[in-house]
């Protein structure tokens, strides 16, 4: 009796499967890529690039990138486009580019009373590394959805990135449905790895526009705690600092935030980072301690003004710029300072009180500072 065997089908060579042209932004990580297809973490569908391919194509982390792949081997098999060029090879490299003071603004004012404030006492240029340190409930949201809105109204030219670490998933949809810009969120149910990732890879991305030429505007919130993911990372046995803080984990997030700079011969890249604190953890007191001298502009929100109802609740004392004489002409920044004064000999709630009513009182920032020259 003859027994006979079912031959099994060849398996389908690589040559045979249909070219797909995908896009999405390289991760790397361990010297292998992915192209992470469906945002800023992983997801099923990322294809693979290999370290050779990564080398062969001349491909940096961040990198927008248009390929051709074969499914379901998920591998590169041709590059159309970087970033939106076709000609990427020669790019310049940011770590190699020469930072410089920000000198063109980034004009902050709309009708919201939120962004005149800051218009007025923290300028922003492009840039700019700005920490808006902020207490529990002093509405630190509303601030970075109204700066958010002002960069998109004013200065469509700029590329906006909004990237959220360890956020409710509410607030998340909410300021992806408010704000027209990338969103890069990490919920507050996720991995600290997650965030991390998520981050790492955005502040990478924003390299990458800035060096070709582009102005990129980051929002991050927050500093504090993706500065915590990382601590919760640390593999411990190192320096330990007050609160519980490994000494390496304060160095990826100062990285982050000293990634902002303005470019001579290229774009920049602004970050405006929240830092929480009155948290009632040491913790985060000492992230606040590290990273307050470190930026260029600062604006503190106070949460006794926001208990008295008053918003924006910015303390005007604490809050400004550093070299503010090169973003404003010589006339702005005599009357802003003279405001100052003003407000400087009244107590933090009346100040904040004369100011917002009389900047609604008058339609523009300009039409305010003609009311301070002429009084």
């Amino acid at each position: 009796m003859t027994t006979q065997t079912t031959a099994k089908p060849p398996r389908p060579r690589e040559s045979d499967a249909p070219v797909e042209t995908v896009s999405g932004l390289l991760d790397v990580h361990d010297k292998t890529g992915h192209l992470r297809v469906g945002g800023y973490l992983p997801r099923p569908g990322d294809v693979r690039v290999p370290h050779s391919q990564i080398r062969q194509y001349g491909l940096r982390p961040g990198d927008h990138v248009v390929a051709e792949t074969r499914r379901p081997y998920e591998r590169l098999i041709g590059v159309r486009s970087v970033n939106g060029s076709e000609s990427w090879r020669n790019r310049a490299d940011f770590a190699d580019m020469t930072p410089v003071h920000p000198r063109d603004r980034l004009r902050l004012e709309t009708e919201s009373v939120t962004t005149r404030v800051v218009d007025l006492f923290a300028p922003v240029g492009k840039g700019q590394r700005g920490l808006i340190v902020a207490p529990p409930k002093a509405g630190k949201t509303t601030v970075l959805r109204d700066l958010a809105d002002a960069i998109t109204r004013n200065h469509p030219e700029c590329h906006l990135m909004v990237v959220l670490v360890g956020e409710r998933p509410e607030e998340v949809t909410e300021m992806r449905e408010s704000v027209r810009g990338e969103v890069a969120a990490s919920t507050f149910d996720r991995a600290d790895r997650d965030h991390t990732a998520v981050a790492e890879l955005a502040v990478e991305r924003a390299k990458r526009l800035a060096e070709t030429g582009h102005d990129v505007v980051v929002l991050l919130d927050s500093l504090t705690r993706l500065a915590r993911a990382y601590n919760n990372l640390a593999p411990g046995g190192g320096r330990t600092l007050a609160g519980g803080l490994d000494a390496a984990a304060l160095l990826p997030p100062r990285r982050f935030f000293g990634a902002a700079r303005n470019l001579r011969d290229g774009g920049s890249l602004t970050i405006l980072a929240t830092a929480l604190v009155e948290t009632g953890s040491r913790m985060d007191d000492s992230l606040f301690e590290e990273f307050k001298g470190t930026g260029n502009m600062e604006l503190r929100l106070s949460r006794a003004l926001a208990d008295k109802r008053l918003y924006p609740a910015v303390d005007l004392d604490a809050s400004g710029t550093r070299r503010e004489e090169i973003l404003l002409d010589p006339r702005e920044l005599d009357l802003t300072r003279r405001l100052r004064r003003t407000l400087g000999g009244l107590d933090r709630q009346r100040a904040l009180e004369v100011l917002t009513d009389r900047l609604r009182e008058t339609p523009s920032n300009a039409a305010f500072l003609l009311r301070v020259q002429a009084a």
